[in-house]
């Protein structure tokens, strides 16, 4: 998996009901894999995380997706 910085990160769980989203603002790996700091949609909390399968990254502009 690789991103950068403004891409859109989707990870989905049957646990939580759907799916979670948001911004990745920092890229710790290099070459832009994992982990990623993400500012996650709706509560605008910031966490490092480490993607699994279950994740899917979207380029800032909209148009690539990545698994895990």
């Amino acid at each position: 998996m690789h991103a950068a910085i403004g891409d859109l990160i989707v990870v989905r769980s049957p646990h939580e009901g759907g799916a979670r989203d948001g911004t990745i603002v920092e890229v710790h790996g290099p070459d832009g894999s994992p982990p990623y700091m993400v500012r996650w949609s709706g509560d605008e909390h910031t966490s490092l995380v480490f993607p699994g399968p279950d994740a899917t990254v979207h380029s800032g502009a909209g148009h690539t997706a990545t698994n895990a």
